[in-house]
């Protein structure tokens, strides 16, 4: 295959993307908007599962890298109740299929094994057209441009790619995330350390939560999950006491080891509202152009969303490489596969939404993490 293929963004999939295309020998370029490797944190921790992320770095080769990444005993998990009562507990004995690595490593062995200059930084999309024929022009924010007979959009959940292929665009879902650290909490906040355990705690109640994950270096990630609508949210400055404080009015009366991952953050809040594309998202067959992880199947945070990005690159890539000289043949293999793999996921992606914050929560979601569901 000799057609260069021109992906937009450097997130988890089109990198995959990129190295499965390396290893097979076919040409490509990724830009990203962001201005280097390291101009924003990369989020936290990763579960990477036996069925989708561990077989996609596989195919990239990077296997052995990825083992070397994993941090040791952060699949243990936990629930609590609201007054910090445990009620579920399961240990890490090492033999569970979704280790977890740090996002940003991850990342950082994608780019570190794709070839100098294959990542093209600072090139914000700003409009992609149709020249015909399986031609696309990609106009950069800079006033630059590239024309690709193969354009893929990795760029997530506000896909400027998506456009040429589908109408959908995300919808709120009715919840959002707000996103909080503690740093150095066995020293630091040792109550809400001893809370979290050793990798993943759950304190949910239904349409809220405190969720959390103890990462490297004694570093706490948090996310409180607050069903309201996103007007709720209009005005409200979460770097200042005030907008923390509305926050932690809505779990009052919960264990203040827990709310302490509000009212105590070592960094300003950060609002995460949570979008979700159609569940059953698809498009005709466009000559020229697909899309790979968010930007094709947006759902709730359910873990698979990365792992799921990195298998569509690896997939992509695969179906290529198997495809030289038919391009048409190679992308309609690859969506057809793509649809119903991602209808799936959405589907089980709001299932455990509903477990997670339903009036159920958090006895389904304990039957299932039990087996019993």
């Amino acid at each position: 295959m000799t057609t260069h293929v021109t992906i937009v963004g450097a997130g988890l999939g089109g990198l995959t993307l990129a190295r499965v295309l390396h290893v097979h020998g076919i040409p490509a370029t990724v830009y990203e908007a962001e201005a280097s490797p390291t101009a924003r944190a990369q989020g936290g921790m990763l579960d990477i599962h036996e069925h989708n992320g561990q077989p996609a770095l596989r195919a990239a080769g990077l296997f052995e890298e990825f083992r070397g990444l994993v941090l040791e005993g952060r699949q243990a998990t936990r629930a609590l109740a609201p007054d910090g009562t445990v009620l579920f507990e399961e240990g890490d004995d090492g033999t569970g299929g979704r280790p977890e690595v740090m996002r940003g490593e991850l990342r950082r062995i994608l780019l570190d094994s794709l070839p100098p200059g294959t990542v093209r930084w600072g090139h914000k999309v700003r409009a992609v057209h149709s020249q015909g024929g399986g031609g696309h022009e990609v106009a950069f924010a800079d006033g630059g441009s590239v024309v690709t007979g193969l354009l893929v959009g990795a760029d997530g959940a506000w896909s400027r790619v998506r456009p040429l292929l589908s109408g959908a665009t995300p919808e709120y879902v009715g919840m959002s995330f707000v996103e909080t650290f503690l740093f150095d909490a066995d020293v630091r906040h040792p109550a809400t350390a001893k809370a979290v355990g050793d990798g993943a705690m759950l304190a949910l109640a239904p349409g809220k939560a405190i969720q959390a994950h103890r990462e490297s270096g004694g570093t706490l990630h948090a996310y409180v999950a607050l069903r309201k609508p996103r007007e709720w949210f209009d005005g409200m400055d979460l770097a200042d006491a005030a907008g923390a404080a509305r926050v932690a009015r809505e779990f009052s009366g919960w264990a203040p080891e827990l709310t302490a991952m509000i009212t105590d953050a070592d960094t300003a809040p950060v609002l995460r509202p949570l979008f979700t594309l159609p569940a059953e998202h698809r498009w005709e067959r466009v000559p020229g152009v697909t899309l790979l992880g968010d930007a094709a199947h947006l759902m709730p945070p359910s873990g698979e969303g990365a792992n799921l990005a990195m298998y569509d690159g690896a997939e992509l890539g695969r179906v290529l490489a198997e495809h030289p000289g038919d391009v048409e043949a190679a992308l309609a293999a690859y969506e057809r596969d793509l649809f119903p793999r991602g209808a799936e996921e959405a589907a089980e992606a709001t299932r455990l939404h509903a477990l997670m914050f339903g009036d159920d929560t958090p006895h389904g979601l304990i039957r299932m993490f039990a087996g019993q569901e």
